[in-house]
């Protein structure tokens, strides 16, 4: 069931009806799964602005094989037309982003209505944001937008499957997936770049 929910908001009613269970049996099967780092829960950030805020964690599988797995996937052909290859490749690079930063202070956020961020972290007191698009070549969005005026962005990446960096402007860069590996290099107090 969690393959289903992989990528959204966690819902422990939903998912405990559907069990036959009550919410806090739910919640204590995330918490073992999580525990047994076969799944990620990414807690919200709540900063205390005036727009409702969705107050419940993400839930991803870490392992994108484990995932196609349970959901049937079991070819590339399969996967680009299921309905979660989006979210298949937003955990994906969620775990590569996560590795390159080697911190456990990482978010994600939205609002009720419908601003979005997949990824928020901070260095040296500073917020910066992550966007993931399965897109040849993403541009930018009103949730960004509000995202980057909202939360103070000091900088936002966008990660993508293409091949080439580049910027849509002066705090907004296109990053491929490939190379998330040298991401954390680009930020304040670490020689090189990315933006």
């Amino acid at each position: 069931m969690i393959a289903h929910y992989h990528g959204q908001v966690w819902n422990s009613t939903e998912l405990a009806r559907a069990l036959g269970a009550n919410q806090h049996t739910a919640r204590r099967y995330l918490d073992i799964l999580a525990g047994a780092f076969m799944v990620r829960v990414l807690p919200p950030w709540v900063p205390n602005l005036r727009k409702r805020q969705v107050k419940s964690p993400k839930v991803y599988l870490r392992d994108t094989g484990l995932l196609h797995s349970l959901l049937g996937v079991t070819s590339e052909q399969d996967l680009a037309g299921h309905p979660k290859v989006g979210a298949s490749f937003e955990g994906f690079a969620i775990e590569q982003l996560l590795a390159a930063l080697a911190t456990g202070n990482v978010y994600f956020w939205a609002t009720h209505a419908g601003a979005e961020l997949d990824l928020l972290f901070t260095r040296s007191g500073r917020y910066y944001g992550v966007e993931v698009k399965l897109a040849d070549a993403p541009r930018t969005t009103k949730s960004m937008r509000v995202a980057i005026a909202d939360l103070q962005l000091q900088h936002l990446w966008i990660v993508y499957p293409g091949n080439e960096t580049y910027s849509l402007d002066d705090r907004i860069t296109v990053l491929p997936v490939s190379r998330v590996p040298e991401f954390a290099t680009g930020l304040p107090g670490v020689s090189g770049g990315f933006g």
